[in-house]
């Protein structure tokens, strides 16, 4: 049995493809249209995975969609008229877009898939549409190596939910309790993510990234928290939360937060994105940080009271957030955490997938370990005669190495040499994260790289921290933690051993000063609150990217690196040679490993 699994229309459209039960390739939209968290229905996508499993979309058996429009349309018309007469101009805008498009998503993805097929046979498969927060819920459970497991996805909102306990057991997943919107606390954690500068839906990441530079034993730090709970959020012991909608705009308008409220409570002015960033900015980020890891982990707790397993599975945009999951695992409430690498709304396609094999057909669940998403290497993958194409289409300078020991050999010494590497090598990952197949890659331990690579590479804020890319079995050398981190998803805090004496002063430093002050060994990946957003590589995981960190270790003790994805500031991660070639080309990167091919920026 064939299942062609779709998210689209809101953003971060993506398709997914599973045979028998396993999951075969899945990929973003905006890979290939290089729109970023493109929404357009994923012709492109769907056909990558169409032809990298060489099936025709005749002979899929069905079509599933990662959510319930009927259920969301629903939710809007109930959210206005509770609102009402606020909101009129976000209703005037919305509704007809929903009359003309949304509402129809069955002759919207008929349509859709017409580019690629207008066979009879396609016009006659059957579409499956499981809720917003199941297929959360199967993305997370069903490629996990758990027999029973918790399952605890928070997002912003799907169709009524924007957070739900259940529980996977073999082919069933059992859902105990939801909450329900307007209450959301992955729209809180967006309503900072808009009143400090930063983008919704894009630059949640880049607030958590921020986070860490205000003060943990501040005054200021303490107050915002104080504010917080007391006037915009009420936390209950279940994890579940109300929001004071007097401070909010999103359920009808057209803005995230209402920003003289917010104003008169904070005493601070919503932050453009082009105002400098204030230590006032870095403690707000802070506080709302630890503000939605109080209500991540009283949701985890009763998620393990209501269903009694010491496993759990997490998914949704709020999954997202490593430092919180760092906290869950390191916590000791759950045995074994797995977080789906693709949480977001990408991974849902994968999820409504899984859900119609599993739970609409009944069909029965294999489990294996560490997963079922083969490293998130589910992708496209082009042929060295394909590279070598590319690059001598665009007149690229290069040449071949003949072996893959040669290429580690070779990268690893321009790691050394300071150079900053183009890697791109192997299958595309589906999810946020470049995990080693089209990344940037970098010496750790040079402390002039975090500001190299931001500034002149990703032209992106300079105090963006990197992660640490590390061999597995050297995992507990660096960081007190059990459980490894293949997904980029946990942050944990770097040994003792590996930190340099601080200041005195240094918590309540301005966080320019923080961010130049050389804090480890691993200056460029040792955050300023000595935390990484760890990756681990095993030899299964990714043998290549394995074998480079294994050189670098031969050659400096250490098989570290610097782990970023391969894209510059607000472009998709690259997807094919000549997207690799053009960051290439753009930036000041100093090489490109591409394929059995290195080119050297000198030479071009």
């Amino acid at each position: 049995m064939t299942i062609l699994g779709i998210s689209a229309f809101y953003h971060d459209s993506a398709a997914a493809l599973i045979v028998e039960g396993k999951i075969i390739a899945a990929a973003q939209e905006e890979r290939f249209t290089r729109k970023k968290q493109d929404a357009s229905f994923p012709v492109n996508a769907v056909r990558f995975c169409l032809d990298f499993a060489n099936i025709k979309l005749e002979e899929v058996d069905a079509i599933a969609f990662y959510d319930k429009p009927l259920l969301k349309f629903e939710r809007l018309l109930e959210t206005y008229y509770a609102f009402a007469p606020s909101g009129f101009v976000s209703f005037h805008k919305a509704v007809p877009v929903w009359l003309r498009e949304k509402l129809f998503h069955k002759r919207e993805i008929r349509n859709g898939l017409k580019e690629i097929s207008d066979s009879k046979e396609v016009k006659k498969l059957p579409i499956r549409f499981p809720d917003h927060h199941l297929s959360h819920a199967a993305s997370a459970f069903y490629p996990s190596p758990f027999e029973d497991a918790a399952i605890l996805t928070i997002d912003g909102v799907g169709e009524w939910s924007t957070a739900s306990i259940g529980k996977g057991s073999g082919k069933d997943i059992e859902m105990f309790a939801t909450m329900n919107f307007p209450h959301s606390a992955g729209l809180l954690y967006s309503a900072f993510t808009y009143y400090l500068g930063f983008e919704v839906n894009k630059g949640e990441y880049k607030m958590m990234g921020l986070a860490p530079y205000g003060n943990p034993e501040g005054e200021r730090t303490a107050k915002y928290v104080k504010l917080i709970t007391e006037n915009l959020v009420t936390i209950y012991e279940d994890g579940s939360i109300w929001l004071d909608q007097q401070y909010f705009n999103y359920a009808t308008g057209l803005r995230m937060a209402k920003d003289n409220k917010w104003e008169q409570l904070f005493g601070l002015k919503k932050r453009d994105a082009k105002d400098e960033m204030l230590s006032e900015h870095c403690d707000m980020a802070l506080a709302i940080q630890q503000v939605t890891e109080d209500i991540f982990l009283k949701m985890a707790k009763t998620a393990k009271e209501k269903t009694g397993c010491n496993n759990i599975c997490l998914a949704g945009g709020v999954a997202l957030n490593s430092v919180a999951n760092g906290k869950l695992i390191n916590s000791g409430l759950f045995g074994e955490v797995y977080i789906q690498p693709a949480a977001g709304d990408a991974g849902g396609a994968i999820g409504a997938a899984l859900a119609a094999y599993h739970i609409f057909e009944g069909k029965e669940r294999t489990t294996i370990r560490p997963d079922a998403m083969s490293g998130s290497l589910l992708g496209s993958e082009y042929s060295d005669e394909e590279i070598e194409a590319a690059l001598n289409a665009k007149g690229i300078n290069f040449f071949k190495v003949g072996t893959e020991e040669e290429l580690t050999e070779k990268v690893s010494d321009l790691i050394i040499g300071a150079n900053v590497i183009g890697w791109f090598q192997d299958r595309m990952e589906f999810g946020p994260r470049a995990l080693g197949c089209r990344s940037i890659i970098a010496d750790a331990r040079n402390p002039e790289m975090q500001k190299k690579v931001n500034l002149k590479i990703k032209f992106r804020e300079s105090f963006r921290p990197f992660a640490p890319i590390l061999l597995e079995e050297d995992f507990q050398r660096y960081f007190d933690v059990k459980l490894p981190s293949p997904y980029m998803l946990q942050v944990h805090k770097w040994k003792d051993e590996w930190h340099n004496p601080l200041p005195e002063n240094y918590t309540s430093l301005p966080w320019l000063e923080k961010l130049d002050t050389v804090r480890s060994e691993f200056a460029s990946v040792a955050h300023v609150d000595m935390s990484g957003r760890v990756q681990t590589v095993s030899k299964d995981s990714n043998p290549k990217v394995h074998r480079l960190l294994f050189k670098l270790k031969e050659k400096t003790g250490h098989g570290i690196a610097i782990n970023t994805s391969f894209n510059v500031n607000n472009e998709p991660i690259v997807c094919s040679p000549e997207d690799a070639i053009n960051g290439f080309l753009s930036t000041e990167m100093d090489v490109l490993a591409i394929g059995s091919f290195i080119a050297l920026k000198k030479d071009q």
